[in-house]
């Protein structure tokens, strides 16, 4: 008896000891607002836990000083890998030199974290093309190198603080600011510029409000629109809100990013043309493979070192492929591939 119990005793010993060295990943994440961010939370606490590692999943609710704080007590907790959806890509940087102090990796998650040195990696989908994607769908859509035109166009941007918001817009206006040179296109609000049309946090409400400001002052008159570009898709709600509620004429061909349930039913219904399918699942198994590598000492795959400058260093980066999505391919990508349900994409 006393050496079952002898066995049993050094048994649970081991499993303690087990747990106690099991590696510890802080992931910060911005806001529970936005869904996206709901699901890249959950998809990389899922599989990093199937991983075997512990998890300190946080969200800030959009709040930079919450985020400084959860970021730095996971630091201060010894986490041994943090990877960090900020914010503000500038707004971390006494918590990330504490991590770098204790030779804490550091991942920026699919928003860039500037001003910084002690940044390890950065993973995230291709972000300028996801602009030239939303862009090319413009142009062929309103068929720009045929049709007699003009057309008329607004553009919704992002936040001015993500650094990936200038990578969208920039990838979409270089496509399509040839035809703005030529007179092919028309802004008729004269707002081309990033930081008229950026929308501070992504905010629904931020761009609807700004859309219905074009549209009283611009199209009241009974003036067409023939597309809206929109960065993402909160701003794509957003300006669709306004268009429903102050808009009469023919509708607009309107631009998103992140396939949005509401934003996938809008395509549906012929509301909104396109979204840019950045599949979470994804680019959060990139993440936990570059976690393993990072821990196990290996090599981090990489695949762009030339990229990504924070304003310190240049950050060697992983890019996912972004995929084009529309009312004709939600089903095969959306629901076949098991992103979502199709009760969820029911009205």
């Amino acid at each position: 008896m006393k050496k079952i119990l002898a066995v049993l005793l050094c048994a649970m010993m081991l499993l303690s000891c087990t747990a106690a060295l099991a590696e510890k990943v802080g992931v910060a994440m911005p806001t529970k607002d936005l869904q996206r961010w709901n699901q890249d939370g959950a998809n990389m606490e899922a599989m990093l836990k199937e991983a075997g590692y512990e998890v300190d999943l946080q969200y800030a609710n959009n709040d930079v000083n919450t985020q400084l704080t959860q970021v730095q007590t996971m630091v201060d907790n010894d986490c041994d890998v943090i990877v960090i959806a900020a914010i503000e890509g500038s707004s971390l940087g006494s918590a990330l030199e504490s991590a770098k102090a204790k030779n804490i990796p550091v991942i920026a998650y699919d928003r860039l974290l500037m001003d910084s040195d002690a940044v390890s990696y950065y993973a995230t989908f291709d972000n300028y093309k996801v602009g030239t994607v939303q862009g090319e769908f413009v142009r062929d859509a309103l068929d720009l190198d045929n049709a007699e035109g003009p057309f008329n166009i607004e553009f919704t941007a992002g936040d001015p603080g993500d650094n990936n918001a200038g990578f969208f817009f920039n990838g979409a206006m270089d496509v399509l600011k040839p035809y703005i040179e030529s007179g092919k296109l028309v802004v008729p609000s004269g707002q081309t510029e990033f930081e008229q049309v950026a929308t501070p946090t992504w905010k629904t409400d931020v761009a609807q409000a700004r859309a219905e400001d074009i549209l009283a002052s611009n199209y009241a008159d009974g003036t067409e629109l023939d597309a809206w570009l929109c960065s993402n898709d909160s701003t794509a709600l957003g300006v669709t809100n306004a268009l429903e509620a102050n808009y009469v004429g023919k509708w607009p061909i309107i631009t998103g990013q992140d396939c949005d349930i509401q934003n996938t039913k809008n395509m549906i219904a012929g509301k909104q043309a396109m979204s840019v399918f950045k599949d979470t699942r994804t680019l959060a198994a990139q993440v936990v493979k570059m976690v393993g590598q990072i821990l196990k000492g290996e090599e981090v795959e990489v695949n762009d070192t030339e990229t990504y400058n924070n304003n310190v260093i240049v950050v060697p980066s992983f890019l996912c492929a972004p995929v084009f999505a529309n009312a004709d391919n939600y089903q095969e990508l959306l629901v076949d591939s098991g992103y979502y349900t199709a009760d969820q994409l029911a009205d």
